[in-house]
């Protein structure tokens, strides 16, 4: 078998992402274990890891990556950065026809790309195999709590962005004391796992879904909401979660008695359309509703959370909800709002540690279907574009893509 080269692009991305798809010592690893991988890193002054960290472990730089055969990143590509008849990997988000992305799925076709989204690589059971989900559940978690304890003048944590690795943001655990509130935690996948580590090692401790309903405690506690937890189909008895997920708008949501005795609300669970929301805005006006802070960690827009207008940013990662108005304020504006943390690009604030995860994930379920003739299919599933045309299973982004043009 011939040397396979592999290219690792600079993000040119605005703003700027500084996650890598493979740390230095992932390269290193990578190409130990694969000897037919020969891989090169693009210079980069913004990335989380720098040029000198690669060549300290002997990974070649290079500007010019045109003689590699395959070139991966982390987000969308400019345009006009794009080399012709290349195989790229980057998480495109094209495939639920976002407008802003349209023009670039164009520029793939023009200019003969392969394109393979993470987001759609899966095992032969349809579970995504690469992703930076638990690392949005760890920060959406950390800061969740922050801004409760900002709210409510408790404590003051130093932002995740702040910290070089994730073991200085836990040095910040030590300051978190909470009163005995309740925080409720949606979801069942990769970002509740990460955001229940959090609470666990700030030592909240988990209860059931029955005791958080109906006991009351004299410490911080949480639960953990499946979806059968707070949505039921009237015609139907028993929880079937393959129903909800084949037919979610027969659904109706039954969170109405969680709103009476939460404080927090950390949102992870994965929202379908077609599924219904939480709460609506005329639950917040009601008096027992308790929710006076909500980390919407999947940041929705207008999705399962009623109160996520917007979304917000690394820096400001927050604001107010009104109820009695239904506008958006400050963030601590007055007690009586519903605070909202929405930052939509959550594990951007630990890059080191994301790109570490992300990268062994590379290692253990892509490289090996690169160098085996992709036995099993998984990058097939995840190609959208080859050869200038949308691949059979992405056809139905062909107006989207054509409309580009006009």
């Amino acid at each position: 078998m011939q040397k396979h080269k592999i290219g690792i692009i600079k993000e040119g991305k605005i703003p700027v992402d500084k996650r890598v798809p493979l740390t230095p010592k992932k390269c290193v690893e990578a190409m130990q274990e694969f000897p037919y991988a020969e891989l090169v890193v693009q210079p980069s002054e913004v990335r989380c890891f720098t040029d000198q960290e690669y060549e300290e472990l002997g990974i070649s730089m290079q500007q010019d990556l045109s003689d590699c055969q395959v070139l991966m990143g982390v987000k969308e590509v400019p345009i006009d950065q794009l080399i012709p008849n290349k195989t790229y990997f980057f998480f495109s988000h094209t495939i639920k026809k976002q407008p802003h992305n349209a023009k670039l799925l164009r520029a793939i076709l023009d200019k003969n790309i392969t394109l393979i989204d993470y987001e759609l690589l899966t095992n032969d059971k349809g579970q995504r195999v690469v992703a930076f989900g638990r690392y949005a559940g760890i920060v959406g978690a950390y800061n969740g709590i922050l801004t409760y304890g900002r709210k409510w003048k408790l404590f003051d944590l130093k932002p995740a962005y702040q910290c070089h690795e994730m073991e200085d943001m836990q040095e910040e655990y030590f300051k978190v004391k909470l009163p005995p509130i309740k925080i409720a935690v949606t979801g069942g996948g990769r970002v509740a796992g990460g955001a229940m580590e959090v609470l666990d090692k700030m030592e909240i401790r988990k209860v059931s879904v029955f005791d958080y309903l109906y006991k009351q405690f004299n410490e911080p506690v949480y639960a953990q909401l499946h979806s059968g937890d707070y949505n039921n189909r009237p015609d139907v008895e028993v929880w079937d979660s393959p129903d909800f997920y084949a037919h979610p708008e027969l659904y109706q949501s039954t969170f109405r008695k969680f709103t009476k005795v939460t404080d927090l609300l950390m949102a992870c669970a994965y929202w379908d359309p077609n599924a219904p929301k939480l709460f609506t805005e005329e639950d917040t006006r009601q008096p027992d509703f308790k929710i006076d802070t909500i980390a919407d960690i999947t940041c929705d827009v207008d999705g399962s959370i009623p109160t996520t207008k917007r979304s917000t940013t690394i820096i400001d990662p927050a604001y107010d909800y009104n109820p009695e108005t239904g506008e958006l304020e400050p963030a601590f504006s007055r007690k009586e709002n519903i605070t909202v943390m929405a930052v939509d690009n959550l594990p951007c604030e630990l890059p080191r540690n994301a790109s570490r995860d992300f990268g062994r994930n590379i290692i253990d379920y892509v490289f090996p279907q690169i160098f085996n003739n992709d036995k099993g299919g998984m990058l097939e599933r995840a190609t959208i574009a080859r050869g200038g045309e949308l691949t059979e299973k992405y056809r139905y982004l062909q107006g989207y893509a054509a409309a580009s043009v006009v």
